[in-house]
């Protein structure tokens, strides 16, 4: 049969035109979407508040209100490209990364204790180059989650026997997680133990086999604070009278304070009392003080529900995935974010000592907001996999990968 010419802007050509800009631009999943925007509404909530918190020290000390949240803004602006460019890689290639990065992260961490390493507080973890102080346990967070799902995969059919399940991931990451403890950062390697946990978790480790390392965990921490005079102390403080005011609960009492003078709807954007060199730590560990100090209850809910929808959007990635590799690294780092910021809130409210976990997103420092929008665009790389609803279907369907002729209109004669 032979085919009849049309001329241009046809039927057939505005077929082609719209199959075209289809391909082109490609729904993404709602997992994307809620994964990515409050990412980037939980880092600018916290560029303002990060503001907010620091404006007042920094005049007192002779600098610019606006100096730390220049700093932080850096990093923001830096890491939300990256956090779009990431999310274009191919799992595969964050498959091939997974040992380097554990190396590089390791390596970096071992530069704490070079003469770059600074301390503060009794903690060695911090390097300064540049003029900038880094965090290298930061990225050590998200290369042991891509490591530990890359080798469970390798050994996903072999995850019903005990040596099979701890060689070599449990040796690897307590050496991993040793680099971060000898600098004496207890908060940052309790996270660390979170991710490996919740790996294994995620991998679907037997019960039996689970148990094990979750006992492991909780002993090494209970062995670091029983030896740790200074520690035990502060685990053990009473903070819920002014017994210990001027000593091991004055930073915690003024966090509780600061969230309760703010009421339901806060004393005002900026109008913290507790800033004014009350509060330690107010931009960076305690800034949640300062978001129910000057916005409330109301403020606090708004991050509550931010942190709600990322986790909705990230459980929803590993419920959907098919991939053992997505399913373990996706859940390792939804561990961490999430779990981190409980630690962080239930310091804030007095319901853990202070340990010195930062508010993802949130908290003052470059290197954890660069590193847990990393993290994210890991996610949205693995949300990229999940199947997107079509507009006017009810079916989903995945997108075409390049170069494929799936999609493409053809001519039958």
């Amino acid at each position: 049969m032979t085919q009849v010419a049309r001329p241009p802007g046809s039927e057939s050509g505005g077929l082609a035109a719209r199959v075209s800009l289809g391909r082109r631009f490609v729904p993404v999943s709602s997992e994307f979407l809620m994964i990515a925007s409050t990412a980037l509404l939980l880092t600018l909530f916290g560029l303002v508040m990060v503001l907010s918190a620091t404006s007042a020290t920094a005049i007192g000390n002779g600098e610019s209100p606006w100096s730390a949240a220049l700093r932080q803004g850096i990093f923001a602006v830096l890491g939300v490209p990256l956090m779009f460019l990431v999310s274009r890689l191919p799992i595969a290639f964050l498959k091939r990364m997974a040992w380097p990065a554990l190396f590089g992260a390791v390596a970096l961490q071992l530069l704490v204790f070079t003469p770059l390493g600074v301390e503060d507080g009794g903690n060695r973890n911090w390097i300064k180059i540049a003029g900038f102080t880094l965090q290298p346990s930061e990225f050590l967070k998200l290369a042991l989650a891509l490591w530990i799902a890359y080798v469970l995969l390798r050994k996903h059919a072999m995850l019903g026997t005990w040596h099979q399940v701890f060689i070599p991931v449990v040796p690897v990451g307590a050496l991993a997680i040793g680099t971060v403890l000898a600098g004496h950062d207890l908060g940052t390697a309790m996270v660390l133990v979170l991710v490996l946990l919740g790996c294994l978790f995620f991998a679907g480790v037997k019960l039996r086999l689970f148990i094990i390392p979750v006992i492991l965990g909780v002993v090494a921490v209970l062995a670091l604070a029983l030896t740790s005079g200074d520690r035990m102390r502060r685990i053990l403080a009473p903070c819920n009278d002014m017994s210990r005011y001027f000593d091991d609960c004055y930073q915690s009492i003024h966090g509780v304070w600061g969230m309760a003078s703010g009421g339901i709807f806060g004393l005002g954007l900026g109008n913290s009392q507790e800033k004014y060199g009350w509060l330690p730590a107010a931009g960076n560990d305690f800034i949640f003080a300062i978001v129910g100090e000057e916005l409330g209850l109301i403020g606090c809910i708004v991050v509550l529900a931010l942190f709600t929808f990322f986790t909705i959007g990230a459980f929803h990635v590993i419920r959907k995935t098919n991939d053992p590799f997505i399913r373990v690294a996706a859940g390792g780092i939804t561990v961490w974010i999430v779990g981190q910021a409980v630690l962080n809130i239930g310091v804030v409210i007095g319901i853990f000592p202070v340990m010195g976990v930062p508010l993802p997103f949130m908290s003052q420092g470059g290197t954890a907001l660069l590193a847990v929008l990393l993290a994210c665009g890991v996610l949205l790389a693995f949300a990229r996999t999940i199947p997107a609803v079509e507009p006017g279907t009810a079916t989903q369907r995945p997108a075409a990968p390049r170069g494929s002729s799936a999609g493409r209109g053809r001519v039958t004669k």
